[in-house]
């Protein structure tokens, strides 16, 4: 499988966004929400490249189950384990692709309140998009190919990979 971007260009590309979130939440703290499962990896590295107060929670969404593409039906599996009225949350995706789970997410998040809210993905894919919604800290755009490594899966394999690439499309009948 044909590597998209190394380790190392993941492990700059996420300290950078660190640096930003720091700089913009100056003497605040916030909750980094995470999109389980693909995005737990980019959110570990991610808390742990910024420099401010910072916890974290999860949301489980399903819209893929074991499919390749969504199957437009998003459905709330986890929600989070702790109240964020008042508090400054960024929801930590994987990829940004139809925008449907984040959309759905946004709106689920903004019912509880939060002083502020806005979103991080680790990959953004905007020829895919379906509803009108952009991330506020983006880890690298791509095109509209199937990736793993890093989190992101293929029928829950290949999480575990330390870089991402590029799935081929020979693998998918297996």
């Amino acid at each position: 499988m044909d590597i998209l971007f190394s380790q190392e260009q993941i492990a700059e590309r996420v300290r950078s966004i660190g640096e930003a979130i720091s700089a913009e939440y100056v003497g605040e703290s916030i909750v980094l929400i995470g999109v389980l499962k693909g995005a737990a990896i980019f959110l570990a590295d991610l808390a742990r490249a910024i420099d401010i107060d910072n916890t974290f929670d999860f949301v489980a969404v399903s819209s893929y189950g074991r499919a390749r593409v969504s199957s437009g039906a998003v459905k709330l599996i986890k929600d989070i384990d702790n109240p964020i009225e008042g508090k400054h949350v960024i929801l930590v995706e994987d990829i940004l692709d139809t925008g449907l789970t984040l959309s759905y997410l946004r709106g689920l998040m903004l019912q509880h309140k939060p002083a502020s809210l806005k979103i991080a993905t680790c990959l953004d894919k905007p020829e895919r998009r379906l509803v009108p919604i952009e991330a506020d800290y983006v880890g690298f755009q791509i095109p509209n190919q199937f990736v793993i490594g890093y989190g992101m899966d293929y029928a829950e394999r290949y999480r575990g990979v330390k870089d991402i690439r590029l799935f081929p499309e020979s693998v998918a009948g297996h």
